[in-house]
Protein backbone atom coordinates (compact mmCIF):
# COMPACT_ATOMS: atom_id res chain seq x y z
CA UNK A 1 0.00 0.00 0.00
CA UNK A 2 2.78 2.34 0.95
CA UNK A 3 4.62 1.46 -2.25
CA UNK A 4 1.49 2.25 -4.31
CA UNK A 5 1.04 5.54 -2.46
CA UNK A 6 4.66 6.49 -3.06
CA UNK A 7 4.28 5.55 -6.71
CA UNK A 8 1.24 7.80 -7.05
CA UNK A 9 3.06 10.68 -5.37
CA UNK A 10 6.09 10.18 -7.58
CA UNK A 11 3.93 9.97 -10.69
CA UNK A 12 2.09 13.12 -9.64
CA UNK A 13 5.35 14.93 -9.09
CA UNK A 14 6.56 13.91 -12.53
CA UNK A 15 3.31 15.20 -14.03
CA UNK A 16 3.73 18.56 -12.29
CA UNK A 17 7.31 18.79 -13.48
CA UNK A 18 6.28 17.86 -17.02
CA UNK A 19 3.51 20.48 -17.04
CA UNK A 20 5.86 23.10 -15.59
CA UNK A 21 8.46 22.23 -18.20
CA UNK A 22 5.89 22.47 -20.98
CA UNK A 23 4.81 25.90 -19.75
CA UNK A 24 8.40 27.05 -19.57
CA UNK A 25 9.06 25.83 -23.11
CA UNK A 26 5.86 27.29 -24.57
CA UNK A 27 7.52 30.67 -24.95
CA UNK A 28 8.99 30.71 -28.48
CA UNK A 29 12.46 31.86 -29.39
CA UNK A 30 10.95 34.08 -32.08
CA UNK A 31 7.55 35.27 -33.28
CA UNK A 32 7.08 34.82 -37.02
CA UNK A 33 4.91 37.53 -38.56
CA UNK A 34 3.76 37.48 -42.17
CA UNK A 35 3.15 40.88 -43.79
CA UNK A 36 1.39 41.43 -47.12
CA UNK A 37 1.93 44.67 -48.98
CA UNK A 38 2.33 45.85 -52.57
CA UNK A 39 5.96 45.37 -53.59
CA UNK A 40 5.31 45.55 -57.34
CA UNK A 41 2.99 47.41 -59.69
CA UNK A 42 1.60 50.96 -59.41
CA UNK A 43 0.53 50.42 -55.78
CA UNK A 44 4.14 49.75 -54.74
CA UNK A 45 4.64 53.50 -54.20
CA UNK A 46 2.32 52.89 -51.29
CA UNK A 47 3.34 49.39 -50.24
CA UNK A 48 7.14 49.68 -50.28
CA UNK A 49 7.16 52.53 -47.72
CA UNK A 50 4.95 50.31 -45.56
CA UNK A 51 7.58 47.56 -45.69
CA UNK A 52 10.33 50.06 -44.87
CA UNK A 53 8.33 51.18 -41.84
CA UNK A 54 7.94 47.57 -40.68
CA UNK A 55 11.67 46.92 -41.03
CA UNK A 56 12.50 50.06 -39.06
CA UNK A 57 9.98 49.35 -36.31
CA UNK A 58 10.91 45.68 -35.94
CA UNK A 59 14.62 46.48 -35.86
CA UNK A 60 14.05 48.96 -33.01
CA UNK A 61 11.68 46.62 -31.16
CA UNK A 62 14.06 43.65 -31.37
CA UNK A 63 17.00 45.79 -30.24
CA UNK A 64 14.97 46.64 -27.14
CA UNK A 65 14.27 42.96 -26.40
CA UNK A 66 11.26 42.25 -28.58
CA UNK A 67 7.92 41.28 -27.02
CA UNK A 68 8.65 39.97 -23.53
CA UNK A 69 12.01 38.74 -24.76
CA UNK A 70 10.68 37.28 -28.02
CA UNK A 71 11.95 38.87 -31.23
CA UNK A 72 9.78 39.37 -34.31
CA UNK A 73 10.89 37.77 -37.58
CA UNK A 74 8.96 39.16 -40.59
CA UNK A 75 8.13 37.48 -43.90
CA UNK A 76 6.89 39.74 -46.69
CA UNK A 77 4.34 38.73 -49.33
CA UNK A 78 3.72 40.80 -52.46
CA UNK A 79 0.08 41.77 -52.97
CA UNK A 80 0.95 42.88 -56.48
CA UNK A 81 0.93 39.28 -57.74
CA UNK A 82 -2.87 39.14 -57.77
CA UNK A 83 -5.50 37.71 -55.44
CA UNK A 84 -5.10 34.01 -56.33
CA UNK A 85 -1.32 33.92 -55.93
CA UNK A 86 -1.54 36.08 -52.81
CA UNK A 87 -3.97 33.67 -51.18
CA UNK A 88 -1.79 30.69 -52.12
CA UNK A 89 1.31 32.34 -50.64
CA UNK A 90 -0.62 33.40 -47.55
CA UNK A 91 -1.62 29.78 -46.91
CA UNK A 92 1.91 28.54 -47.55
CA UNK A 93 3.48 30.96 -45.06
CA UNK A 94 0.97 30.04 -42.35
CA UNK A 95 0.90 26.28 -42.90
CA UNK A 96 4.52 25.54 -43.82
CA UNK A 97 6.46 27.98 -41.60
CA UNK A 98 4.33 27.91 -38.47
CA UNK A 99 3.52 31.61 -38.66
CA UNK A 100 0.84 32.54 -36.10
CA UNK A 101 0.41 36.24 -36.90
CA UNK A 102 -0.35 37.90 -40.25
CA UNK A 103 -0.62 41.59 -41.09
CA UNK A 104 -2.81 41.61 -44.18
CA UNK A 105 -3.81 43.41 -46.30
CA UNK A 106 -3.63 46.75 -48.19
CA UNK A 107 -6.28 46.13 -50.83
CA UNK A 108 -9.90 46.03 -49.70
CA UNK A 109 -10.54 43.23 -52.17
CA UNK A 110 -7.71 41.21 -50.64
CA UNK A 111 -8.97 41.80 -47.10
CA UNK A 112 -12.38 40.47 -48.06
CA UNK A 113 -10.94 37.19 -49.34
CA UNK A 114 -8.25 36.76 -46.66
CA UNK A 115 -10.39 37.31 -43.56
CA UNK A 116 -12.38 34.04 -43.78
CA UNK A 117 -9.21 32.12 -44.67
CA UNK A 118 -7.43 33.49 -41.59
CA UNK A 119 -10.39 32.41 -39.48
CA UNK A 120 -10.25 28.89 -40.92
CA UNK A 121 -6.49 28.68 -40.34
CA UNK A 122 -6.87 30.09 -36.80
CA UNK A 123 -4.13 32.63 -37.39
CA UNK A 124 -4.28 36.11 -35.86
CA UNK A 125 -4.80 38.48 -38.81
CA UNK A 126 -4.51 42.23 -38.39
CA UNK A 127 -6.09 44.17 -41.26
CA UNK A 128 -3.32 46.74 -41.31
CA UNK A 129 -4.47 49.10 -44.04
CA UNK A 130 -7.56 48.14 -46.06
CA UNK A 131 -10.57 50.40 -45.66
CA UNK A 132 -13.62 48.36 -46.62
CA UNK A 133 -16.21 48.48 -43.87
CA UNK A 134 -17.92 45.33 -45.14
CA UNK A 135 -15.24 42.89 -44.00
CA UNK A 136 -16.09 43.32 -40.30
CA UNK A 137 -19.75 44.30 -40.67
CA UNK A 138 -20.98 41.36 -42.71
CA UNK A 139 -19.37 38.63 -40.58
CA UNK A 140 -18.01 38.29 -37.04
CA UNK A 141 -14.51 36.92 -36.59
CA UNK A 142 -12.43 35.84 -33.64
CA UNK A 143 -9.00 35.90 -35.27
CA UNK A 144 -9.42 38.96 -37.51
CA UNK A 145 -9.14 42.53 -36.26
CA UNK A 146 -8.28 45.97 -37.62
CA UNK A 147 -5.95 48.54 -36.07
CA UNK A 148 -7.20 51.55 -37.99
CA UNK A 149 -10.46 53.11 -39.14
CA UNK A 150 -12.64 51.97 -42.00
CA UNK A 151 -14.12 53.71 -45.02
CA UNK A 152 -17.20 54.93 -43.16
CA UNK A 153 -15.26 57.14 -40.77
CA UNK A 154 -12.97 58.31 -43.56
CA UNK A 155 -15.73 59.17 -46.02
CA UNK A 156 -18.08 60.76 -43.49
CA UNK A 157 -15.35 63.05 -42.14
CA UNK A 158 -14.53 64.06 -45.73
CA UNK A 159 -18.17 64.93 -46.44
CA UNK A 160 -18.33 66.97 -43.21
CA UNK A 161 -15.15 68.86 -44.09
CA UNK A 162 -16.37 69.53 -47.64
CA UNK A 163 -19.72 70.92 -46.47
CA UNK A 164 -18.05 72.99 -43.76
CA UNK A 165 -15.64 74.62 -46.21
CA UNK A 166 -17.88 74.68 -49.32
CA UNK A 167 -21.49 74.74 -48.11
CA UNK A 168 -22.81 76.01 -51.46
CA UNK A 169 -21.86 72.90 -53.47
CA UNK A 170 -24.47 72.11 -56.14
CA UNK A 171 -22.88 69.45 -58.38
CA UNK A 172 -20.41 66.61 -57.86
CA UNK A 173 -18.73 63.91 -59.94
CA UNK A 174 -16.74 60.88 -58.82
CA UNK A 175 -13.75 59.22 -60.49
CA UNK A 176 -12.81 56.06 -58.53
CA UNK A 177 -10.97 52.80 -59.14
CA UNK A 178 -13.26 50.01 -60.26
CA UNK A 179 -12.96 47.51 -57.43
CA UNK A 180 -14.23 46.99 -53.87
CA UNK A 181 -12.69 50.12 -52.35
CA UNK A 182 -13.68 52.47 -55.16
CA UNK A 183 -17.29 51.26 -55.22
CA UNK A 184 -17.79 50.94 -51.47
CA UNK A 185 -16.20 54.28 -50.56
CA UNK A 186 -18.35 56.08 -53.13
CA UNK A 187 -21.53 54.45 -51.80
CA UNK A 188 -20.69 55.70 -48.30
CA UNK A 189 -19.70 59.19 -49.47
CA UNK A 190 -22.80 59.54 -51.67
CA UNK A 191 -25.20 58.36 -48.97
CA UNK A 192 -23.67 60.68 -46.37
CA UNK A 193 -23.59 63.66 -48.72
CA UNK A 194 -27.23 63.26 -49.74
CA UNK A 195 -28.29 62.82 -46.11
CA UNK A 196 -26.66 66.14 -45.21
CA UNK A 197 -27.35 68.05 -48.44
CA UNK A 198 -30.03 66.28 -50.49
CA UNK A 199 -30.15 68.94 -53.22
CA UNK A 200 -26.64 68.11 -54.50
CA UNK A 201 -26.75 66.75 -58.06
CA UNK A 202 -24.46 63.86 -59.04
CA UNK A 203 -23.46 64.54 -62.64
CA UNK A 204 -21.05 61.64 -63.32
CA UNK A 205 -19.91 58.35 -61.79
CA UNK A 206 -16.70 57.18 -63.46
CA UNK A 207 -14.90 53.94 -62.57
CA UNK A 208 -11.78 53.28 -64.63
CA UNK A 209 -10.05 49.95 -64.02
CA UNK A 210 -7.54 49.50 -61.20
CA UNK A 211 -4.05 50.24 -62.52
CA UNK A 212 -5.24 52.40 -65.43
CA UNK A 213 -2.56 54.53 -67.10
CA UNK A 214 -4.65 56.84 -69.28
CA UNK A 215 -7.46 59.01 -67.89
CA UNK A 216 -7.95 61.25 -70.92
CA UNK A 217 -11.52 60.05 -71.53
CA UNK A 218 -12.56 60.66 -67.93
CA UNK A 219 -10.82 64.05 -67.79
CA UNK A 220 -12.48 65.21 -71.03
CA UNK A 221 -15.90 64.30 -69.69
CA UNK A 222 -15.26 66.05 -66.38
CA UNK A 223 -14.09 69.18 -68.17
CA UNK A 224 -17.26 69.19 -70.24
CA UNK A 225 -19.49 68.75 -67.17
CA UNK A 226 -17.59 71.28 -64.98
CA UNK A 227 -18.93 69.97 -61.64
CA UNK A 228 -18.35 72.07 -58.53
CA UNK A 229 -16.54 69.13 -56.93
CA UNK A 230 -14.68 66.10 -58.24
CA UNK A 231 -14.20 63.32 -55.70
CA UNK A 232 -11.60 60.61 -56.10
CA UNK A 233 -10.83 58.04 -53.42
CA UNK A 234 -8.14 56.51 -55.65
CA UNK A 235 -4.71 55.92 -54.14
CA UNK A 236 -1.12 54.98 -54.94
CA UNK A 237 0.11 55.11 -58.52
CA UNK A 238 -3.43 55.39 -59.91
CA UNK A 239 -4.08 58.61 -58.01
CA UNK A 240 -0.67 60.02 -58.94
CA UNK A 241 -1.27 59.36 -62.63
CA UNK A 242 -4.77 60.86 -62.60
CA UNK A 243 -3.66 64.03 -60.79
CA UNK A 244 -0.68 64.59 -63.11
CA UNK A 245 -2.82 64.17 -66.22
CA UNK A 246 -5.58 66.33 -64.74
CA UNK A 247 -3.04 69.04 -63.90
CA UNK A 248 -1.64 69.03 -67.43
CA UNK A 249 -5.16 69.42 -68.83
CA UNK A 250 -6.14 72.18 -66.36
CA UNK A 251 -9.00 70.21 -64.79
CA UNK A 252 -8.51 71.73 -61.34
CA UNK A 253 -9.13 75.25 -62.69
CA UNK A 254 -12.85 74.55 -63.11
CA UNK A 255 -13.57 72.11 -60.25
CA UNK A 256 -12.56 71.59 -56.63
CA UNK A 257 -10.69 68.33 -56.16
CA UNK A 258 -11.51 66.26 -53.04
CA UNK A 259 -8.97 63.49 -52.41
CA UNK A 260 -9.54 61.60 -49.12
CA UNK A 261 -6.41 59.46 -49.61
CA UNK A 262 -4.02 62.00 -51.10
CA UNK A 263 -1.86 62.55 -48.02
CA UNK A 264 0.10 59.55 -49.27
CA UNK A 265 0.74 61.27 -52.63
CA UNK A 266 1.67 64.83 -51.61
CA UNK A 267 5.44 64.44 -51.77
CA UNK A 268 5.39 62.38 -54.98
CA UNK A 269 3.05 64.80 -56.79
CA UNK A 270 4.94 67.95 -55.85
CA UNK A 271 3.76 70.98 -57.85
CA UNK A 272 1.19 68.96 -59.84
CA UNK A 273 -1.25 69.48 -56.97
CA UNK A 274 -2.46 73.09 -56.69
CA UNK A 275 -3.39 75.00 -53.55
CA UNK A 276 -6.86 74.49 -52.12
CA UNK A 277 -7.35 70.75 -52.77
CA UNK A 278 -9.13 68.93 -49.92
CA UNK A 279 -6.94 66.08 -48.71
CA UNK A 280 -7.53 63.34 -46.15
CA UNK A 281 -5.04 61.23 -44.22
CA UNK A 282 -7.03 58.04 -43.48
CA UNK A 283 -6.81 58.64 -39.76
CA UNK A 284 -4.91 61.47 -38.08
CA UNK A 285 -1.73 60.42 -39.88
CA UNK A 286 0.42 63.35 -40.90
CA UNK A 287 4.09 64.00 -40.22
CA UNK A 288 3.25 67.68 -39.63
CA UNK A 289 0.31 66.93 -37.33
CA UNK A 290 0.02 70.18 -35.30
CA UNK A 291 -0.57 68.28 -32.07
CA UNK A 292 2.12 65.59 -32.37
CA UNK A 293 4.83 66.81 -34.77
CA UNK A 294 7.12 67.90 -31.92
CA UNK A 295 6.53 64.86 -29.71
CA UNK A 296 9.64 62.63 -29.54
CA UNK A 297 7.89 59.49 -30.80
CA UNK A 298 6.70 61.01 -34.09
CA UNK A 299 9.62 63.41 -34.51
CA UNK A 300 12.27 60.71 -34.02
CA UNK A 301 10.50 58.20 -36.23
CA UNK A 302 10.12 60.79 -39.01
CA UNK A 303 13.85 61.53 -38.85
CA UNK A 304 14.85 57.86 -38.93
CA UNK A 305 12.39 57.07 -41.72
CA UNK A 306 13.78 59.93 -43.81
CA UNK A 307 17.31 58.68 -43.23
CA UNK A 308 16.28 55.19 -44.33
CA UNK A 309 14.15 56.06 -47.36
CA UNK A 310 14.83 59.69 -48.31
CA UNK A 311 11.13 60.50 -47.97
CA UNK A 312 8.67 61.66 -45.32
CA UNK A 313 6.38 59.03 -43.75
CA UNK A 314 2.93 58.74 -45.36
CA UNK A 315 -0.25 57.22 -43.98
CA UNK A 316 0.53 53.57 -44.95
CA UNK A 317 3.70 54.02 -42.91
CA UNK A 318 1.62 55.21 -39.97
CA UNK A 319 -0.80 52.30 -40.46
CA UNK A 320 2.04 49.76 -40.48
CA UNK A 321 3.53 51.16 -37.28
CA UNK A 322 0.06 51.30 -35.77
CA UNK A 323 -0.56 47.63 -36.60
CA UNK A 324 2.73 46.63 -34.98
CA UNK A 325 2.07 48.85 -31.95
CA UNK A 326 -1.34 47.18 -31.66
CA UNK A 327 0.19 43.72 -31.98
CA UNK A 328 2.71 44.44 -29.22
CA UNK A 329 -0.01 45.91 -27.00
CA UNK A 330 -2.22 42.88 -27.65
CA UNK A 331 0.52 40.46 -26.66
CA UNK A 332 1.37 42.47 -23.56
CA UNK A 333 -2.27 42.50 -22.50
CA UNK A 334 -2.61 38.75 -23.12
CA UNK A 335 0.61 38.00 -21.21
CA UNK A 336 -0.69 39.98 -18.25
CA UNK A 337 -4.02 38.16 -18.34
CA UNK A 338 -2.10 34.88 -18.61
CA UNK A 339 -0.14 35.71 -15.44
CA UNK A 340 3.16 36.28 -17.20
CA UNK A 341 3.05 33.16 -19.40
CA UNK A 342 3.37 33.37 -23.18
CA UNK A 343 -0.20 33.42 -24.57
CA UNK A 344 -1.84 31.29 -27.22
CA UNK A 345 -3.01 32.77 -30.51
CA UNK A 346 -6.57 32.61 -29.20
CA UNK A 347 -5.65 34.54 -26.05
CA UNK A 348 -4.01 37.29 -28.10
CA UNK A 349 -6.94 37.44 -30.52
CA UNK A 350 -9.33 37.84 -27.60
CA UNK A 351 -7.06 40.45 -25.96
CA UNK A 352 -7.21 42.62 -29.08
CA UNK A 353 -10.88 43.35 -28.36
CA UNK A 354 -11.21 46.35 -26.08
CA UNK A 355 -7.56 47.27 -26.60
CA UNK A 356 -6.42 50.90 -26.43
CA UNK A 357 -2.95 51.95 -27.58
CA UNK A 358 -1.00 54.79 -29.14
CA UNK A 359 0.44 54.74 -32.61
CA UNK A 360 2.63 57.57 -33.91
CA UNK A 361 -0.26 60.02 -33.46
CA UNK A 362 -3.54 59.58 -31.56
CA UNK A 363 -5.06 56.82 -29.46
CA UNK A 364 -6.59 53.83 -31.23
CA UNK A 365 -9.42 51.82 -29.70
CA UNK A 366 -10.51 48.40 -30.93
CA UNK A 367 -14.18 47.54 -30.42
CA UNK A 368 -15.71 44.19 -29.59
CA UNK A 369 -16.35 43.58 -33.30
CA UNK A 370 -12.64 43.97 -34.05
CA UNK A 371 -13.02 47.39 -35.71
CA UNK A 372 -10.40 50.00 -34.90
CA UNK A 373 -11.47 53.57 -34.14
CA UNK A 374 -9.21 56.53 -34.78
CA UNK A 375 -9.74 60.26 -35.23
CA UNK A 376 -9.66 61.70 -38.75
CA UNK A 377 -7.51 64.55 -40.09
CA UNK A 378 -8.36 66.63 -43.15
CA UNK A 379 -6.96 69.84 -44.58
CA UNK A 380 -6.37 71.77 -47.78
CA UNK A 381 -3.16 71.96 -49.76
CA UNK A 382 -0.89 74.95 -49.70
CA UNK A 383 2.63 75.55 -51.01
CA UNK A 384 4.99 76.96 -48.37
CA UNK A 385 8.69 77.67 -48.09
CA UNK A 386 10.81 74.74 -46.97
CA UNK A 387 8.94 71.99 -48.86
CA UNK A 388 8.91 71.21 -52.58
CA UNK A 389 5.41 69.77 -52.29
CA UNK A 390 2.14 71.06 -50.79
CA UNK A 391 1.52 70.78 -47.06
CA UNK A 392 -1.83 70.87 -45.31
CA UNK A 393 -3.42 73.89 -43.67
CA UNK A 394 -6.85 74.51 -42.12
CA UNK A 395 -6.50 71.10 -40.52
CA UNK A 396 -9.61 69.73 -38.83
CA UNK A 397 -9.76 66.75 -36.49
CA UNK A 398 -12.93 64.63 -36.39
CA UNK A 399 -13.29 62.43 -33.26
CA UNK A 400 -13.95 58.80 -34.15
CA UNK A 401 -16.76 58.29 -31.64
CA UNK A 402 -18.94 60.89 -33.40
CA UNK A 403 -18.64 59.44 -36.90
CA UNK A 404 -18.49 55.66 -36.41
CA UNK A 405 -21.22 53.20 -37.31
CA UNK A 406 -22.57 51.55 -34.13
CA UNK A 407 -21.70 47.89 -33.62
CA UNK A 408 -24.20 45.64 -35.36
CA UNK A 409 -25.36 48.20 -37.94
CA UNK A 410 -24.46 48.43 -41.64
CA UNK A 411 -22.62 51.58 -42.66
CA UNK A 412 -24.30 52.33 -46.03
CA UNK A 413 -27.66 52.52 -44.25
CA UNK A 414 -26.44 54.15 -41.04
CA UNK A 415 -24.88 57.15 -42.81
CA UNK A 416 -28.28 57.90 -44.32
CA UNK A 417 -29.56 58.71 -40.82
CA UNK A 418 -27.05 61.45 -39.92
CA UNK A 419 -28.37 64.99 -39.53
CA UNK A 420 -27.06 68.34 -40.88
CA UNK A 421 -26.43 69.53 -37.31
CA UNK A 422 -23.40 67.24 -37.28
CA UNK A 423 -21.53 69.56 -39.67
CA UNK A 424 -21.03 72.20 -36.97
CA UNK A 425 -20.50 69.95 -33.97
CA UNK A 426 -18.26 71.89 -31.52
CA UNK A 427 -16.01 68.85 -31.01
CA UNK A 428 -14.75 69.16 -34.59
CA UNK A 429 -11.67 71.32 -34.08
CA UNK A 430 -9.44 73.26 -36.46
CA UNK A 431 -5.80 72.99 -35.38
CA UNK A 432 -4.04 75.46 -37.71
Amino acid sequence: MKIKTLSRIFAGALTVLAVSGALAQSKPTELKVGITTFLSGPASVFGVPGMAAADLYIEQLNAAGGINGVKIVPTYIDEGVGADKLLSEYRRVVQETGTKVMLSAVSSGNCNIIAPVAEDLKVLNILWDCGTEKVLEEKRYRYVTRTQANATIEMLSTVLYLLKTKPDIKTIAVMNQDYAWGRDSWELFRNALLALKPDVKIVAELFPKFGATDYSTEISRLQALRPDVILSTSWGGDLDTFVRQASQRGLMKSSLLVLPLAESSLERLGTALPDGVIVGARGDHYFLHPQYKDEPKLKNFTKKFQEKTGAYPIYPVFHMVQALDGLVAGYQKAIKINKGQWPSTEQVADAMRGLEFRGLTGVVKIREDGQGLEDQLLGVTRKVAGYNFPVLEKIMIYPADLISTPVGQKSPEWVKTIKPELINNPRFKQLN
